[in-house]
């Protein structure tokens, strides 16, 4: 298992933290996406190594950025 996280920036409601979540649960060997709101953490939990790349493409998909 792997475990990363990365801090999405935009998310205002449930709604957005149900977009993040249900586009990165797309990506191959994720496991468990949690989303904390208030600070914009998304910690990511797969099989594998995910590519920093295609997660902020899965956030961009969603309409929202990752910070940094």
């Amino acid at each position: 298992m792997s475990t990363s996280s990365v801090t999405v920036t935009g998310m205002t409601c449930d709604h957005c933290v149900s977009s993040v979540t249900e586009e990165i649960s797309e990506l191959p060997g994720v496991t468990a996406v949690n989303v904390d709101l208030a600070t914009g953490t998304v910690v990511i939990e797969s099989t594998t190594d995910l590519d920093p790349g295609a997660v902020a493409d899965a956030v961009a998909e969603a309409g929202y950025s990752v910070a940094g």
